[in-house]
Order: structure tokens, then C-alpha cells, then sequence
């Protein structure tokens, strides 16, 4: 296992990766990996993260191993609770353009041509993010009872900010596991040494356990009202490019950074805010239960190696 990993390492370019001979590297329950899957990988992840380059071979096989892991373990799961690994073809539609949007693309077919440069195919695409989306759709169905929200707490903060200038944050994370609070200064000490050396992208990348780790850690822009007070007091003095000391919340340690920052008026209705609150609040919550249930069913899955 060892000696093939070395080779798959040397064989590795970041630009053109040549053919291998195939070979499994792993067996989870009745599904293989093999080392073009840990190859696909790495290119699907290069498409949407190109700082992803600036890391070695070995820590790039890492992140595109543990990648296609989790792919995996998700689908098995989601064969016992559905049907069919598919979802409605207008609503893959809108996931798609919001992820060619993200990249600055117009259009599904100008999507399509940049894929081919990683060498890709759209289909790849479509099955990972219906992966994704059943995933997400398993998370609300058994953890939505679960979810606790402060209606009325949003609706003041609201109404305090309202014709006010409020501040929003472009912002970027990094949560990571560790097994008890002794070791939370050790493992932000390891995280800390690989954003100096790799940058906080690319240590996103090696060491979050969030969904936004394909993307760099990227969560996009929020504003103040969405954040609950602990996150809050946590950036609330940060100045853009700088990120956060260890927030410890349930389902791990978190760590943000303030890409940019702006300050808008509040003049829209204030249903809308209210909503972008409440369904912040919300996904924050799903996202927590949906790593512990990833966890839980890991733990009970069989690996061959």
C-alpha cells in the first residue's frame, strides 16, 4: 500500500496527470476506490480551488483521498434511504449555475468548456452535487426537529439595525476535530503553522471537516445580524486578513477570516433580512448535526485497505 502510494505520488503532475494502471485502494462496504478516483479527485477539486496547486504531492493525495472517502461513505448512506441516487432536473440546474457563477462564468455551456480543461465532464459535476443535495435533504429530515432558533432575538436585532449602517463580512473558515480540550491550542498551533506556511485557503483545504473545504473554506458574504454573538465578538475587531482565535463550538473548533468587509444601509424589507437570518442560523445548526451524523456512520462502516 505504501510502495503504491509513493508511486502514485511520483507519477503526479499538477498539470497533465498521466494514466496509471489501475489498482484499488480502498474497499468500503461494497464500494472500491481506486487511484484514478484519488487522481478525478484532485482534478474536480483543482477546478474549483486553483491555490490548491502551491501544496505538495503528499498533501494534495491526502486531501483528495479523505475527499473521495467521504463521497463515498455519503452515497452508501444514502442508498439505504433512498430510492435513487437522483434529484429533479430543474433543481440540478439552479445548483449547477450557482457553482459557474461562483467561478465568474455566464453560462452552463461556458461551464462545460472550462471543465474540459481540468478534464472533466459536466456529468462528474452533476453526480457529486446530487450527492450533496441528497446528503443535505437526509441532514433536514432527521435533525430539522432539532434545530433551536431565537426568532425573537433575530427580530430585535433587526429592528435595532434598521435605516442603520451595518457592517458585512466576506468571510472564510476552518473547523477542525480534536478529541478533548487539551489538545485545542496543540491542533490551532499545527493549523496556524500551515496558514503561514500554505496560506488559509489551502489549510482549509488540509484541515477543515466543513462542507466549505472544497472551496477553500469560502462562506461568502453575511452581515452582522446573521452571526450569532460568539462568532460576532470573535471577528467583530478583526481588520481584513486577519482571522480568529479558536471559537469552540459543538461540532468542533472554528477558526475565521475576514477576507473584506462593507458597510450597507438597511433600507430592504425587513422580512427578507429577517429570513437571511433565520436561514443562516439554521444551515449553521444542520451543517453541525450533519458532521456528526458523517461521524456516527463512519464509525460503523467496514474499511479494507
Amino acid at each position: 500500500m505504501k510502495n503504491f502510494l509513493l508511486i502514485f505520488l511520483l507519477c503526479l503532475n499538477f498539470d497533465i496527470v498521466q494514466s496509471l494502471e489501475t489498482k484499488i485502494i480502498h474497499k468500503i462496504q461494497n464500494e472500491i476506490i481506486t487511484n484514478v478516483d484519488i487522481k478525478n479527485e484532485f482534478k474536480y477539486l483543482l477546478a474549483f480551488n486553483n491555490s490548491l496547486k502551491e501544496l505538495d504531492k503528499e498533501q494534495i493525495l491526502s486531501i483528495s483521498n479523505e475527499s473521495v472517502i467521504k463521497e463515498r461513505i455519503k452515497k452508501i448512506e444514502l442508498s439505504k434511504n433512498f430510492k435513487e441516487i437522483k434529484i429533479d432536473e430543474e433543481y440540478k440546474n439552479i445548483l449547477l449555475k450557482r457553482l459557474y457563477s461562483k467561478l465568474n462564468l455566464q453560462s452552463l455551456e461556458e461551464f462545460k468548456l472550462y471543465l474540459t480543461n481540468y478534464g472533466l465532464n459536466i456529468e462528474v459535476v452533476e453526480r457529486k452535487i446530487t450527492i450533496d443535495s441528497l446528503w443535505n435533504r437526509l441532514i433536514i429530515q432527521k435533525y430539522e426537529p432539532r434545530v433551536t432558533i431565537d426568532q425573537k432575538k433575530i427580530k430585535k436585532e433587526i429592528n435595532l439595525n434598521n435605516n442603520k449602517q451595518i457592517k458585512e463580512y466576506k468571510l472564510a473558515e476552518i473547523l477542525f476535530e480534536v478529541e478533548s480540550k487539551k489538545e485545542i491550542e496543540k491542533k490551532y498551533n499545527e493549523v496556524l503553522k500551515s496558514i503561514n506556511a500554505v496560506g488559509f485557503q489551502n489549510s482549509a483545504s488540509l484541515y477543515s471537516i466543513s462542507t466549505t473545504a472544497k472551496a477553500g473554506g469560502d462562506i461568502g458574504w453575511i452581515n452582522e445580524n446573521s452571526l450569532n454573538n460568539k462568532i460576532k465578538k470573535n471577528i467583530i475587531n478583526l481588520k481584513i486578513g486577519e482571522f480568529s482565535k479558536p471559537i469552540i463550538l459543538s461540532n468542533g473548533i472554528l477558526i475565521l477570516k475576514v477576507i473584506e468587509t462593507k458597510n450597507s444601509k438597511i433600507k430592504t424589507n425587513l422580512e427578507d433580512e429577517f429570513n437571511k437570518a433565520v436561514d443562516y442560523e439554521r444551515n449553521r445548526q444542520l451543517n453541525q448535526y450533519s458532521i456528526i451524523y458523517y461521524n456516527k456512520i463512519k464509525k460503523n462502516l467496514t474499511f479494507y485497505e
